[in-house]
């Protein structure tokens, strides 16, 4: 299983990398990291939340001494307002293995992980606190392969 799921990680940051400099997952980082690790691999996540934070807590997002692991679900608390409803949205981004994460902010970027909490805030959003990481084994928990992704929407 483990072979599979470096695949499954390289498949998700290859995916994202294509898209390095792209404004449309602004305001949709979570999204984005679900759309990589599923169109870069034929895969259906069986995603834990409907937010960045969401995630984190379902996910036990946790604050670790070590840089985050290659694959890895980077989390931070983010604060702001969407559609009126103003609440903690969070933020994320997936860990490089190196220090830095792919994510999305304006636009499609790679910073490093600890550097996104110094990241200019939209007006009336505060700007990233980490909050911790989760493996790529425990977001591909529960995920099934489909061959319908690429062909549907694999952008």
């Amino acid at each position: 299983m483990e072979e599979r799921v470096q695949e499954y990680i390289e498949g998700a940051i290859r995916w994202a990398v294509e898209r390095l400099g792209s404004t449309e997952y602004a305001f949709k980082c979570y999204g984005f990291l679900e759309d990589a690790y599923e169109f870069g691999n034929d895969i259906v996540l069986d995603g834990q939340g409907c937010t960045a934070k969401e995630a984190a807590d379902a996910y036990g997002a946790q604050r670790d001494p070590e840089v985050p692991p290659r694959g890895a679900y980077v989390f931070y608390d983010c604060w702001g307002v969407i559609d009126g409803d103003s609440r903690n949205w969070g933020h994320i981004g997936l860990s490089l293995g190196d220090g830095r994460v792919i994510h999305a902010w304006d636009k499609v970027r790679v910073e490093g992980y600890l550097d996104i909490e110094a990241l200019e805030a939209a007006p009336g959003w505060t700007k990233p606190s980490y909050i911790g990481w989760a493996p790529a084994e425990q977001i591909l928990r529960g995920m099934t392969v489909s061959t319908n992704l690429t062909e549907n929407g694999g952008k």
